[in-house]
């Protein structure tokens, strides 16, 4: 008889031994396989409690770290109450992929820099004393924000979860929210969060969804399918008739960190969800935006995409097309 291993046992592993805990492999593998990121790796999967949606008292929900993203996009709990962010785990990446990958892999995998992914090219990210993309390639580089590294932060269900006014729950730890795995930014040259290696990332808490609010998703990519986004952003909206109480706005692909969008919610509050109303919150995140030599292209993409899933989410119109579980049926 087996004995599931304990979280402080996994944690002290890694201590021990080094290297990093693995989920559900699609981001570790490919950096083992190119040479980056050697191990070992202290596998989580048998670890206890981490998968599955709960719901909470009062109406919040709880996500292990350990779900999948094709079993968080099918959750009934989760496209009920929280379809933005059912929308974003439905359309990230590839079946294949989300078969696999898991909420928690998501929130902390590395980044997609083509400079980080060689192993013959020296980094920040990997201990090297500069960020070869600002020289070289980088038109899938920031668009807000200007550190050290100019990659933008991978995660796509980090940007719905900022939404979401989502916690993270930490092994050992309270629960803090998901923008603090993060920080701002500024010292994310070296890693792609703050967490450090020998800490276990159990769940996401979000909390109850307010009444009659609708939410969409929507991320803006070069191709049909399996591309990373170029800008994603998720809204929720509640309104009392044509008047928006209640709105909640992030943005992925344009900084190192996942953007909680405040100036346009701030917007948006208290006001009428007309057409002009929606432009004109959309058209404040070109105060975020100072564009590097490559990506100017990503201002009026960034707003663009804002603008997108404000008016999907005003219309309650979700992710036009295709449906969380990948379908292509209209979601609403």
């Amino acid at each position: 008889m087996t004995t599931e291993p304990a979280l402080t046992d996994l944690s002290a592993a890694v201590r021990t031994r080094g290297g990093e805990l693995r989920a559900g492999g699609t981001d570790t593998t490919a950096r083992q396989r190119s040479g980056i990121s050697p191990g070992p790796f202290t596998d989580l999967g048998a670890a206890a409690g981490l998968r599955g949606c709960t719901l909470l008292p009062g109406g919040g929900l709880r996500i292990g770290a350990l779900t999948t993203l094709a079993e968080l996009a099918a959750d009934p709990q989760v496209r009920a109450g929280r379809p933005g962010l059912a929308l974003a785990a439905g359309t990230a990446a590839t079946p294949q992929i989300r078969a696999a990958g898991t909420l928690g892999g998501n929130l902390l995998q590395r980044n997609r820099c083509w400079y980080y992914r060689n192993p013959h090219v020296d980094c920040f990210q990997k201990g090297g004393a500069d960020c070869p993309a600002r020289q070289g390639d980088h038109h899938f580089g920031v668009v807000s924000g200007d550190g050290p590294c100019i990659t933008p932060h991978p995660s796509t269900l980090a940007t719905a979860l900022l939404a979401y006014d989502a916690e993270a729950e930490i092994h050992g730890e309270s629960p803090r929210g998901v923008a603090d795995l993060y920080g701002d930014g500024d010292l994310l040259f070296q890693a792609d969060h703050l967490l450090p290696p020998d800490r276990v990332l159990t769940a996401v808490r979000l909390p109850a969804p307010f009444p009659g609010e609708r939410a969409a998703y929507h991320r803006s990519i070069s191709r049909a399918h399996a591309e990373w986004p170029l800008v994603e952003a998720t809204a929720r909206i509640a309104l009392d008739g044509t008047t928006i109480t209640h709105a909640a706005v992030a943005a992925g692909g344009v900084a190192r960190v996942p953007l909680r969008l405040t100036e346009v919610e701030a917007a948006l509050t208290g006001r009428e969800a007309t057409p002009e109303l929606l432009a004109e919150a959309a058209a404040t995140v070109l105060t975020r935006c100072r564009p590097l030599p490559q990506t100017g292209y990503k201002a009026t993409l960034f707003r663009d995409t804002v603008l997108e899933v404000l008016e999907r989410a005003a219309a309650g119109q979700g992710e036009s097309g295709r449906s969380p579980d990948g379908s292509t049926r209209p979601v609403s």
